[in-house]
């Protein structure tokens, strides 16, 4: 009771001083842990309706009773509070705030209007004004089909640049009449910007008057007996036909609307988003928002918006399957229109956004529950005090003891935590050929820096009893109370299934044979080595495209490129005198001598 009276207290002297004026609050508890950060077009209004304690919910009493300070950030209006609100929100992670945690990009078909020939290319990124964007899709998968299309109704060319500039003769997309080969003047530059034109108009929702134009021009061509130019019109014309079949009549008038429902069973919610541009579908995205319990449903929903939007871009018209209170503030913020429709093609579109939602949700809660019973499973089977809610797992990959690598996956009771995921390059080149010795320097990198945060209950290794006993004398400095090291070796067959597990202090055993927790445990390991042969290969690759000549200082990349163009190789630039060198151009005797050093001193 004390704790509610004092909490008030805060409150109400804070009142007293807040500003009227849109901006961002922050209530802090003790050791100035942020427990909420909220936005408002009017700071005193908003933190007043606070104090009103008998009308909020359970979970905001609780958090009035903790508050011991307040902060507040004056801003110039809505659109900045609301982008403030959300970076402190990612930054801080508060006690109280319903957390999205979301920083994933979507794909968009992106032409270059501002090019002679534009180009149609897929791009994730900030925008750029000289560019047309269509999108977003929510899969690479749906951006790919609208981009087959494009292909084969526009034969908008896809190469990079450098590449168009370079050919000599047209590619294989334009023998399968994918591209109008303007790399090789195949086609005038008109005419290919009515190609462009013709694209936009379509991704636009300009379809018909496209196909009614392409129909003409194919019966001109079949009258003039080119029947060459009447097939390729005849197959722009089916790619468009085909597209226009999949449209759902409820789309066809809608340019721009994203669809956005919330179900919720028990302590679980699913958002659903659904993007609805120029009459096409592109695609739906589930998300399952943290810290939801106590919450309600129209809190929620705000706190989504807010969330989303702040890191995507907006489009014209946002439906929602609920209601909620500062409707207005976020359409100022986010300067599109938020509506919730009870009739109409809309409120049907929503209502089936909402059965996604429901469905997304109910399979979410059948994986959790899985994944739980694995965990409790593993509780008892490794003797651990408790369902693990971290587990790390480490892999390393290397060729022949080059382009060495560890690798580090982490899963939880929600399943694998991607952006916890580590890549260690192995320092010690000495013992790039020594599986034991690399997985010895990852642990202690590891435990270095690791926090009670992040401390995991389990390291799972991929090895057997070596590698289980290295670890150990790798961290025997360290404290490994309540850490559990399992090492997971595969059996005398090698088959999936017939693994064997290797604690300290106790006899290796194996699993039943395809057994749920085996199967789990085995795909632990799985997703370790893929990421870590995934992280091996990329640095491999990297390593191909990269010279000696990028570790000199002042060596740029139009220098590299002209010692190149002069020498061949970087091999024979190794083996040229400094006299030889200062004969390209650009290369002054300074920098002649620099590169004769590097690879001779």
């Amino acid at each position: 009771m004390s704790n509610i009276r004092k909490g008030l207290e805060v409150l109400q002297n804070n009142i007293k001083i807040a500003p009227e004026a849109p901006g961002v609050y922050r209530m802090l508890g003790k050791g100035d842990k942020v427990l909420y950060v909220g936005k408002a077009k009017n700071i005193k209004k908003r933190i007043t309706a606070y104090s009103h304690f008998n009308k909020l919910p359970v979970r905001l009493q609780r958090m009035v009773s903790e508050i011991e300070r307040m902060e507040f950030i004056i801003v110039e209006n809505e659109a900045k509070a609301l982008l403030l609100e959300n970076e402190l929100i990612k930054k801080l992670e508060p006690k109280y705030n319903i957390l999205l945690k979301d920083d994933k990009t979507f794909p968009h078909l992106v032409i270059d209007v501002s090019s002679d020939f534009p180009c149609l290319r897929k791009y994730r990124g900030q925008r750029k004004d000289k560019n047309k964007y269509f999108g977003p899709f929510a899969s690479v998968m749906a951006v790919n089909s609208v981009m087959d299309v494009l292909q084969k109704a526009f034969l908008l060319r896809s190469c990079r640049d450098n590449v168009f500039k370079n050919r000599e003769r047209p590619c294989l997309l334009y023998q399968i009449k994918r591209c109008s080969g303007p790399c090789c003047g195949k086609i005038s530059k008109e005419d290919y910007r009515k190609l462009v034109e013709g694209a936009i108009e379509f991704l636009e929702g300009k379809n018909v008057s496209i196909q009614k134009d392409l129909s003409e021009k194919m019966q001109q061509a079949s009258d003039c007996l080119d029947f060459e130019t009447a097939l390729i019109l005849r197959d722009r014309i089916r790619a468009l036909t085909n597209v226009q079949q999949g449209h759902k009549v409820e789309y066809a008038d809608i340019l721009s609307l994203d669809v956005v429902a919330l179900a919720r069973k028990h302590d679980f919610v699913c958002i659903q988003v659904f993007f609805i541009r120029s009459g096409q579908n592109c695609g739906n995205v589930p998300y399952f928002p943290k810290q939801t319990q106590g919450a309600s449903e129209a809190e929620i929903m705000e706190a989504f918006l807010s969330e989303f939007y702040a890191q995507h871009v907006p489009p014209k018209e946002i439906a929602v399957s609920l209601d909620f209170e500062n409707r207005e503030f976020l359409e100022d913020a986010l300067g599109t229109k938020i509506n919730f429709y009870k009739k109409g093609d809309k409120a049907k579109i929503t209502e089936m956004v909402a059965e996604n939602a429901l469905a997304s949700l109910e399979r979410k809660q059948a994986e959790t529950a899985s994944v739980e019973a694995n965990l409790k499973e593993m509780q008892e089977i490794f003797q651990l005090p408790r369902p693990p809610q971290r587990i790390e797992i480490y892999d390393n990959s290397h060729n022949q003891g080059s382009f060495a690598i560890g690798a580090m996956v982490v899963a939880t009771p929600e399943g694998f935590d991607k952006k916890s995921y580590r890549k260690f390059d192995i320092k010690n080149t000495a013992v790039t050929n020594d599986d034991f010795a690399m997985m010895k320097e990852v642990l202690v990198r590891r435990f270095l820096r690791m926090s009670p945060e992040n401390k995991p209950d389990v390291i799972l290794l991929d090895g057997g009893l070596g590698q289980l006993h290295a670890v150990h004398e790798a961290l025997k400095d360290f404290d490994l109370q309540d850490i559990a090291v399992i090492a997971i070796s595969k059996g005398p067959e090698r088959n999936a299934g017939k693994e064997f597990y290797h604690m300290m202090g106790r006899e290796s055993f194996a699993l039943p044979f395809r057994s749920p927790i085996a199967f789990y445990l085995q795909n632990l390991r799985d997703e370790a080595h893929r990421f870590a042969i995934g992280t091996h290969r990329k640095k491999r690759a990297k390593s191909i495209t990269k010279s000696h000549l990028d570790e000199i200082e002042g060596i740029g990349s139009m220098r590299k490129r002209d010692l190149l163009n002069y020498f061949g190789s970087a091999e024979e630039i190794s083996q040229a005198s400094v006299k030889d060198l200062q004969k390209v151009k650009g290369i002054s005797k300074k920098t002649a001598e620099k590169i004769y050093n590097y690879f001779h001193v």
